[in-house]
Parts: structure tokens; C-alpha cells; sequence
């Protein structure tokens, strides 16, 4: 045990708002704040904004319509992100790809340049006005008098304070919840992370994922994972590609679960170029920046939204958000994934592909599920809010929401009722929800 001297911190910022994590999901909470009038400050402690979908590499976003194509339930930041892409011709849209397996046509539905993606988010941000904190690391809360009054952080100039109204959880692992004392919590078959990464010549290679599947004992892989193309360079592949089996919140087993994930990466490069036809030619552009991390802990809130709320597209009268992503399971004890449909239909992707029911076919189905504002309410400190894949929902419901095109809303709505409760002189929890949801609508947001 080292005991650290006790030493004056300079407040660095004095703010409305601070949110904590520069994803997509943080950067839709501290944009959305700031249109409205807050003086709001964002802090990340990698290089650029963006979190999996650019320093992890991920460049698919999912459907904004209803699990039918019919209707339109997510609008917003990300509608926003996809157009100023689509303006630079660095996002296109494939919604009713026809690419096998067809089940999965519709979980597909816009490939973005992530590279482009980071300086767009740069420009979000400075148009916002929001006051961005990059290579700067979250430290600790400092509370008084059982009030949380601001966050230490720590950069090139050493730790410092940043002072605020209100905070913003959106560090992906709830790590200011955790450092209060809130109530967390980790579900049983947590679900593996993947490292990934840019190939080129890949694409080339027809049998390529026959050869690597046939040959995963000797990558030592347990699972397959999936690649798609980026918009405009149609010989580079994006490889998701691996499966690892540690906490990534604990930082131990985060340093081993980075090592691990770009060991498998070159594995099946080696795969490859000892068994393929040309695949010497393949070459590895780029690695994630951080490995992608689909779950660690939660944080429970007011309200665990629930598998069955998921599935049988429950509707709530303080709902945030709206979604159509199935229930996607990674597996934590065996290879493959599982979907779990709205319409009652279950894709099983192990050894192969296939196709069953979870429930009898019914006359009508569900169109879209939806997220209530009190999934993200940890309650105790009244200044304080939870988004992204850290909020409260069990195991089934957390593999519908987990994906970027959700997590944005929750985001979204942490922002505008952080500002809802600055301007009301209300607690979080005790926000006038039906004025978020107004305040959503009108910043873009689609409210049902």
C-alpha cells in the first residue's frame, strides 16, 4: 500500500454539463446539450472522438427503419452523422443488400469511412460549441457534502478539475457510477470483444473463409466473426474477425484482451498465406486503436428494460428511444452468434448458418422495441445520468441495444434531460419527461 500525498488541483473548466467518454454515443450527449444553450465540455481519453466506430474500426451503422422497412424510428445524430457522410460520399446506404444469408439483409444498412467519421465528429463538436478534452483521462469524482460537484482528469498538463452542474456517464463501462458506489453489475455469458482490423487483398480471395474455418484450431480461434467492405476502396476489408474471452473493464485482463485479439488477427493472416492461392498477396493497413468491447458491467437504474420488453416491442410512455436491431448473442462459452427476430424467427450462426423460430408464427409482430428514459437513471446523485452500453437492461434485452445506431439515442436523451434538469432546478430522475421527449422531437429526434 502507497498512501498519495494530499496536493491543491487546479479546476481546469467550469461547465454546465461534463460528459465523460467521446463515442459516438457521448458525442450525441454533449452536442445535443449544447444546441440547446448549455455550456457543456466532452472528455476522452484516446486521440480522436468516435470510440468503436473509428478507433475500433467498425463501419457498419444499422437500420433506422422498423424491422419491416416501412417506417422510419431513428432520426437524430445518427440520421445527422450518415448525411454529412453521404454529402463527402463516405457512407453508403445498403439497406436491402441481397447478399446471403438473407436473414440478415435486414441488420445491415450503411458502410461508413471511419477515418472520415473522426473529423466529421471534430466538426459536431466545434459547431456545438462543446469544449472537447481529447488524450485526457477520467480520474475520480470528487464529491462534497454527498454532492458530486466535479471530475479529476489527468493529460499532458498534469490532474486537474473540471467543475460542472450536471454529468454525463458515457465512459461505455459506467466508470463514474462505479466510483460513486452506485450499484453495478456484470450478466452471466458476458459477450466476447474483437479486436479488428483493415486487410487488403482480402476480397481477392473467394475461399478465404473456408480456408480460415477449416484451419481455426491451428489459428487457435474459437469463433468466425464477419467482414464487410469500406465505402471507396474496394480492395481494403474490414475485418471483425476475433473472439476474446476477458473483462475489459478491469485493466489486467484489457492489456491481455488487446494482445490476444491482434495475435488472432495475423493468425489467419499466416492461415492465409500458407494455404490460399494468392494469399501472399494479402497485406494488414491498419489495427483498431482499442479493442471493441461489447459489454463489461451495467449500472442499475430505475428501470432494467427486458428481453420480453424487447420482444414483444413493448411501448413506454417515457421512451427515449426506438429500435429494430434483433437480439444479438455473442456467445461468452462457445463460438457463434444467435439473432432472436421480432417476428419470431432465430438465426443460429455456429458451424453453419440456420434458421428456426423461438416463438410460434403469429398473424401480426411487433415493428420496433423501444428504451425508457428510466433505464438511464441511476438514482442517488440527482445530477447524474447513464448512456450507452452501460445502462440498465438484462442479458436479452442488452444484445438489441448494444449497437451504435441505440446507444446514440440514449446519448441523445441523456444530453437534452441533463439540460432539462439544469434549467428546471429538478433531479434527473425527476425531469419532466414529456418535455424531453418535446425537446428530442424538436432537435430531430423521432419520438413514438
Amino acid at each position: 500500500m502507497i498512501l498519495e500525498q494530499s496536493r491543491s488541483i487546479p479546476v481546469v473548466d467550469e461547465v454546465d454539463i461534463c460528459v465523460l467518454g467521446g463515442s459516438c454515443t457521448g458525442v450525441s450527449a454533449a452536442v445535443r446539450a449544447a444546441r440547446l444553450g448549455a455550456k457543456v465540455a466532452i472528455v476522452e481519453k484516446m486521440n480522436c472522438f468516435g470510440g468503436n466506430a473509428t478507433l475500433g474500426l467498425v463501419c457498419i451503422w444499422h437500420s433506422l427503419y422498423d424491422a419491416e422497412f416501412k417506417k422510419q424510428i431513428i432520426a437524430g445524430t445518427t440520421q445527422e452523422i450518415v448525411e454529412r457522410l453521404k454529402r463527402r460520399k463516405h457512407a453508403v446506404e445498403e439497406r436491402l443488400s441481397t447478399t446471403p444469408p438473407a436473414r440478415m439483409a435486414n441488420i445491415m444498412a450503411y458502410y461508413l469511412n471511419t477515418e472520415e467519421l473522426k473529423i466529421e465528429l471534430d466538426e459536431m463538436i466545434l459547431e456545438a460549441g462543446v469544449k472537447p478534452y481529447l488524450h485526457t483521462s477520467y480520474v475520480a469524482p470528487y464529491v462534497e457534502d454527498g454532492e458530486l460537484k466535479a471530475v479529476f482528469i489527468e493529460n499532458k498538463s498534469g490532474r486537474q478539475a473540471i467543475k460542472a452542474k450536471q454529468f454525463i456517464d458515457a465512459t461505455a463501462d459506467g466508470d463514474l457510477c462505479v466510483h460513486l458506489g452506485l450499484e453495478s453489475y456484470r450478466s452471466e455469458g458476458q459477450q466476447p470483444a474483437t479486436a479488428c482490423a483493415r486487410i487488403y487483398g482480402y476480397s481477392r480471395i473467394p475461399s478465404a473463409p473456408a480456408i480460415i474455418s477449416e484451419h481455426r484450431q491451428e489459428c487457435r480461434m474459437v469463433d468466425m466473426g464477419y467482414e464487410s467492405h469500406i465505402p471507396g476502396v474496394p480492395e481494403v476489408q474490414f475485418w471483425a474477425k476475433s473472439s476474446v474471452y476477458k473483462d475489459c473493464s478491469i485493466g489486467h485482463e484489457l492489456t491481455q484482451a488487446e494482445i490476444e485479439g491482434r495475435r488472432q488477427i495475423r493468425a489467419q493472416m499466416d492461415v492465409l498465406r500458407k494455404y490460399a492461392e494468392g494469399g501472399e498477396e494479402i497485406a494488414l493497413l491498419s489495427l483498431a486503436s482499442s479493442i471493441g468491447t461489447r459489454q463489461t458491467r451495467q449500472i442499475r437504474c430505475r428501470y432494467q428494460l427486458s428481453n420480453g420488453d424487447i420482444m414483444t416491442g413493448r411501448s413506454f410512455p417515457d421512451a427515449i428511444a426506438n429500435g429494430s436491431y434483433p437480439s444479438d448473442i455473442h456467445y461468452a462459452d462457445k463460438p457463434g452468434v444467435t439473432y432472436y427476430y421480432l417476428d419470431g424467427v432465430q438465426v443460429d450462426i455456429i458451424t453453419g448458418y440456420s434458421e428456426t423460430r423461438w416463438r410460434p408464427q403469429t398473424e401480426t409482430n411487433p415493428a420496433f422495441w423501444q428504451i425508457p428514459y428510466g433505464s438511464l437513471v441511476p438514482g442517488t446523485y440527482p445530477n447524474l445520468l447513464v448512456c450507452g452500453r452501460a445502462i440498465d437492461a438484462d442479458p436479452g434485452a442488452f444484445g438489441a441495444i448494444r449497437v451504435m445506431v441505440n446507444t446514440n439515442q440514449t446519448g441523445e436523451a441523456a444530453g437534452v434531460a441533463a439540460f432539462e434538469a439544469l434549467t428546471s432546478g429538478r433531479a434527473v430522475e425527476d425531469v419532466d419527461v414529456a418535455a424531453v421527449r418535446n425537446k428530442l422531437q424538436a432537435g430531430g429526434s423521432i419520438i413514438l
